[in-house]
């Protein structure tokens, strides 16, 4: 079933803005987030939903702009050998077009194939044994992405994030081994537009 409706409505309203108006962000701007501007936007990933109310999640955020390219490079690195290997070719076109890559890709000529530039990199964690993690880790983003959006800050969830714990430096995050890596997330003041992708539409049924 195919379905139209008028967003106006919903868009009218302050968070309907916010949510209409995010983008996933891929150039910044060279403009520092504070601490205590980070923290905030952490606390507002807080405030999501979570099964019995578990709050699984668990933050490890790099701001140094050095570490982060370092980090991004090997990531990078793990990701790209991990595609190929693979085999899988809609996953290496994919990552060619996130890392921003070519059949000559040099990891230190591309200073920030991951990250994009951005500030501020968040890692989120969970246990490892909670089978909802991923779910909860997913609300949690999308509070902090939106929160982040309403002060005029942009983001973008970076899935290849996970391949840090495949990466010789990981253990300078000082996750435990008894988390996991769910998701990164890029914060920072957005340098670029993008454009508003078509949405589906024909992926709705009513029971009726």
């Amino acid at each position: 079933m195919e379905f139209t409706v008028d967003t106006e409505i919903v868009k009218a309203t302050a968070t309907g803005k916010v949510i209409y108006d995010r983008r996933a962000v891929r150039k910044y701007k060279h403009k520092a987030l504070s601490k205590n501007l980070i923290e905030q936007l952490l606390q507002a990933g807080c405030m999501a939903p979570s099964a019995m109310n578990k709050q699984p999640w668990h933050f490890y955020v790099l701001t140094d702009s050095d570490i982060i390219k370092s980090f991004s490079r090997e990531i990078a690195k793990v990701a790209l050998k991990d595609v190929l290997e693979s085999g899988v070719k809609p996953a290496i076109k994919a990552a060619a077009g996130l890392f921003q890559f070519s059949k000559k890709f040099n990891y230190h000529i591309i200073e920030d194939p991951v990250f994009y530039g951005a500030p501020a990199v968040i890692f989120l964690t969970t246990n490892r044994d909670d089978e909802w993690a991923a779910l909860d880790t997913g609300m949690c983003a999308q509070n902090i992405m939106l929160a982040a959006k309403a002060i005029g800050i942009d983001s973008c969830p970076v899935g290849f994030g996970r391949y840090v714990e495949k990466t010789k430096i990981f253990s300078k995050l000082h996750v435990p081994a008894s988390e996991k890596v769910q998701l990164a997330i890029i914060l920072g003041y957005g340098d670029e537009s993008p454009v508003v992708h078509e949405r589906i539409s024909n992926n709705v049924l009513f029971i009726e």
